[in-house]
């Protein structure tokens, strides 16, 4: 068992490009070489977390990003349901939540938990959302990723905010968490996840409502929300959990006391997982402030767009450019991280133009030398 504080180490980076967009590689684990361990990594002189039945777990401050204890964080594992939180975080954005939505057949006939769409009612996506995050719709999931323009097109804008959020075990392959080889995620990216979602309005929204009315053929009917601890847990803001015969268990989280935040996220456990989760946020707020951290929930790299803007055109009425703004929600996520991991993205982004302008001139080299032939 770890009890000793590993200092927070700068992630060592290569750069890749991928369509014109820089990429990180870290060759360390993110967050932290402590985060490393599969034990349990804690700081030295406290006391011990709750025993939990979880495979995996991370608990942090939200407030700072500093990670207060964890075991096995980057263990990549199946995420189930869990994963609907990076569904909505990457969707929220980008679709109008007053638009309406005729589900397809096939968005109504997916298997696991539904909220129970019909191809006979017209739903604002504002509704798909708290039926995304409050009853594990997955037919709400794939009605709000057919609205945006299809699963394939929603798995790349998922893996791509991951990326962005620095999530590298993540690989979302459906947008409900159904079971898919090759998808993954961990207790540390989860955690990353639920922070970020945090700063977004519309998403606390949703997270934190415990029962609605839903439209129906006929009128309404009322969901509740699938998080327990809404109802057991004195300042519960919610966030998501998950479960599939071969995930098992998942559960991020997240409470507040005292203007204070700390989320929970746990991995793969066995069975009834509610009391753990409430011993591990008591801890979490028993000793923020109070011990040194194992690692660090780190910042979110800078848009690309905001990185390579698009070439000047003629600053005329009828063409002109608008840079596209980054997303307030990763925004303000950065802001409340601490200084020591904010060297990561300039690193990340330097490397990437470096590597970039090498790329170009290579290019126009060889162009010069066909141009000769």
């Amino acid at each position: 068992m770890w009890t000793k504080i590993v200092p927070i180490t700068a992630l060592i980076a290569s750069v890749a490009l991928s369509g014109g967009t820089a990429h990180a590689e870290p060759t360390t684990p993110v967050g932290g070489a402590a985060l490393g361990s599969r034990g349990l990594v804690i700081p030295a002189g406290v006391k011990k977390p709750p025993t939990s039945k979880a495979t995996s777990y991370v608990i942090a401050d939200a407030d700072t990003g500093q990670v207060l204890a964890a075991k096995d964080a980057h263990g990549k594992y199946l995420p189930a349901s869990t994963i609907k939180a990076l569904t909505a975080l990457t969707l929220i954005p980008k679709l109008d939540k007053n638009q309406k939505v005729r589900p397809s057949q096939n968005a109504c006939n997916q298997e696991g938990s539904a909220v129970g769409l019909t191809p006979k009612v017209t739903y604002k996506v504002d509704d798909l959302f708290k039926a995304l995050m409050m009853a594990s719709g997955n037919d709400a999931a794939m009605a709000l990723a057919e609205t945006n323009g299809g699963v394939p097109q929603t798995m790349r804008d998922m893996n791509a905010l991951a990326k962005r959020l620095q999530a590298y075990d993540t690989v979302a392959k459906t947008p409900s968490g159904l079971d898919q080889p090759g998808q993954s995620s961990s207790a540390y990216d989860l955690a990353l996840i639920a922070r970020a979602g945090l700063a977004n309005p519309d998403f606390r929204r949703y997270i934190s409502t415990k029962t609605t009315r839903f439209p129906a053929p006929k009128g309404h009917y009322e969901i509740s929300n699938h998080n327990k601890l809404l109802w057991r847990y004195d300042g519960m803001i919610g966030v998501k959990n998950g479960y599939t015969s071969k995930a098992r268990a998942s559960f991020v989280g997240a409470a507040t006391r005292g203007g204070h935040t700390i989320v929970v996220s746990i991995m793969r456990h066995e069975g009834f997982f509610w009391d753990e989760v409430a011993s591990l946020l008591d801890w979490g707020f028993s000793v923020r402030g109070k011990a040194q951290p194992v690692g660090q929930l780190v910042n979110p790299l800078p848009d690309p767009a905001l990185a390579a803007p698009p070439a000047r055109a003629p600053a005329t009425p009828a063409n002109s450019v608008t840079p596209a703004a980054q997303p307030p929600l990763l925004d303000t996520a950065a802001s409340r991280q601490s200084d020591s991991t904010r060297t990561v993205g300039a690193l990340v982004i330097g490397g990437g133009l470096l590597f970039g302008l090498v790329w170009l001139g290579l290019g126009i080299r060889r162009r010069r030398a066909r141009s000769r032939l």
